[in-house]
């Protein structure tokens, strides 16, 4: 589910211009700038910052860093670009870490390479564990939004070495015990875009209602009640385009989130990182009930849930998650 929404690009300016889906990504549902808790303008600019590149593997990483301090390295979700991250978010990590984002493998300015098996959580966890070797960077606190979750989770389980600290976002730990507690509404919307995609990948044409089921998928049905002049202006259709990447990528998310991927649920207990896991109560894409699950399994970790919060938790209340990260990183000790 989270595959086939976060693939659309939208390219009707009647959508764009009203900020339902950001920077044309459904699943992460940028509102209104307005409607956010962000102070805009003490926000960070990633567009200022210039994008360097580093080999690794088979694949040219594309990333950015700023700020001061140890790193941090953050992990996107499905085909989120390392310039889709919440500014004030970054700004209030940059403050006291020194960030790194970056595009994965077959997104942005990274390359596809030539795996055979390119979009996995395991390469995936791979190509990051070589982004930090590249850079010199013995250890880092990592933070995964959503799919970057199960790639930030197996990394730690692959690579504890690597880490210092661990901050899941809208997480899951992968397999049969995550998808068993999808929602009702997430396989309804799941089907329906699934056969949205199997008609066509050139011109794919949404009604309104599947527009505001992306929306609550994204956002949750509390903050759209909250906000209603969200849903002012959505037109009856909407025509959207997805790329050849997308769609690759978004296959390769169905497969991850389905029980076909072990996961790491059963491996949790050997992470010994101070663990930070926040979810939003609201949470149509990846049900919150997850990240009971990661929390019962990693020993001593937080567990932090937002009340109204859907999967956009990270837009829709930055400064809440920032107060959040400043505290765990501040009062957690970096592992050992």
């Amino acid at each position: 589910m989270i595959a086939v929404i976060s693939a659309l690009v939208i390219t009707s300016s009647s959508i764009n211009n009203h900020g339902y889906f950001g920077n044309t990504k459904a699943v992460y549902g940028q509102s209104v700038p307005d409607q956010m808790n962000s102070n805009t303008t003490n926000s960070l600019n990633l567009e200022d910052i210039p994008v360097e590149k580093v080999h690794v593997g088979d694949i040219d990483i594309a990333y950015k860093t700023f700020g001061k301090g140890e790193p941090i390295l953050l992990i996107q979700g499905l085909d989120g670009s390392m310039d889709d991250w919440e500014p004030s978010i970054l700004r209030n990590l940059s403050t006291n870490h020194t960030v790194f984002v970056f595009d994965k493998r077959g997104i942005g300015n990274t390359t596809v390479g030539t795996s055979t098996n390119p979009f996995s959580i395991q390469q995936t966890a791979n190509d990051t564990a070589g982004l930090l070797e590249a850079l010199k960077i013995q250890k880092a606190d990592i933070l995964g939004y959503s799919q970057g979750s199960f790639i930030a989770q197996q990394l730690a389980v692959t690579h504890p070495e690597k880490i210092n600290r661990l901050i899941l976002v809208a997480a899951a730990c992968g397999g049969k015990q995550s998808d068993s507690l999808k929602s009702h509404f997430s396989r309804d919307v799941d089907r329906r875009f699934s056969e949205i995609f199997n008609s066509s990948t050139d011109n794919v044409s949404l009604t309104r209602q599947d527009l505001i089921d992306s929306m609550n998928m994204s956002e949750g049905s509390a903050w759209l009640k909250s906000h209603p002049n969200l849903l002012q202006g959505i037109p009856e259709r909407q025509n959207v385009n997805v790329s050849d990447v997308h769609m690759k990528y978004s296959a390769a998310g169905q497969a991850w989130m389905s029980p076909n991927w072990s996961g790491v649920c059963d491996k949790l207990t050997r992470i010994s990182s101070p663990t930070l896991i926040i979810v939003g109560t609201d949470d149509n894409t990846i049900a919150p009930a997850n990240s009971l699950i990661i929390a019962s399994k990693i020993p001593e970790a937080w567990s932090v849930h937002i009340k109204d919060a859907g999967h956009g938790i990270m837009f829709q209340y930055p400064d809440k998650i920032g107060k959040i990260l400043n505290t765990f990183l501040s009062t957690t000790s970096q592992s050992s």
